[in-house]
């Protein structure tokens, strides 16, 4: 009965690729605005950003604290309202960046999870595939002749056919001790005669 099964598990050959990275979703490689946002994003993280604006809001707070009263466009009596404003203006515009970045970054975790899950998947297949064919090999080794066995049996050879050569030389020697026995008999028998 012949399956046609590709779920079939196969001992001899490591396992395949069994899924694919998010299958049926493809990424858009030209993402402009959430590369933007990124970039943004990674630009108010760093420290030259709170430098920047840290000196922004101190010039600002000098410039309308100390310049004449009829150039300074926003007056310290009343709390620096615009430099307020603009402030919160880009708190609220920096989260949602910030979390856009994250969520692309954790799309991009995501798919590097899957990944890292089928590579894992894979060295494992691969893996026991490898002690699979360790142990054929020790078995094939268990029943294969040792250096030992064979010395022991070469050793076992040499002496029976030793044996075999004294038992093989004892018996020539008496059938030459009688041949010699009877030549010398058949000298002295043509002596007499």
């Amino acid at each position: 009965m012949a399956r046609d099964n590709r779920n079939d598990v196969r001992l001899d050959a490591p396992k395949g690729l069994r899924t694919r990275v998010l299958p049926g979703r493809k990424r858009v490689s030209s993402d402009r605005f959430g590369r933007a946002t990124e970039s943004i994003a990674r630009g108010m993280g760093t420290p030259y950003f709170l430098i920047a604006l840290t000196l922004f809001c101190v010039v600002w707070m000098i410039y309308n604290t100390l310049a004449p009263e009829g150039i300074r466009f926003d007056s310290a009596a009343i709390g620096f309202t615009a430099l307020t404003l603009i402030l919160s203006l880009q708190a609220s515009y920096a989260a949602p960046l910030i979390l856009l970045a994250q969520n692309r970054q954790d799309d991009r975790d995501r798919v590097q999870f899957e990944q890292d899950r089928q590579r894992a998947e894979r060295n494992l297949a691969d893996t026991e595939y490898l002690a699979r064919e360790v142990v054929a090999l020790r078995i094939a080794i268990r029943d294969m002749a040792s250096k030992d066995f064979i010395r022991a049996e070469l050793r076992s050879l040499l002496d029976e056919l030793d044996r075999r050569d004294d038992d093989e030389a004892s018996a020539v020697e008496p059938s030459r001790a009688s041949s010699s026995s009877s030549r010398r008999d058949s000298r002295h028998d043509g002596h007499r005669g």
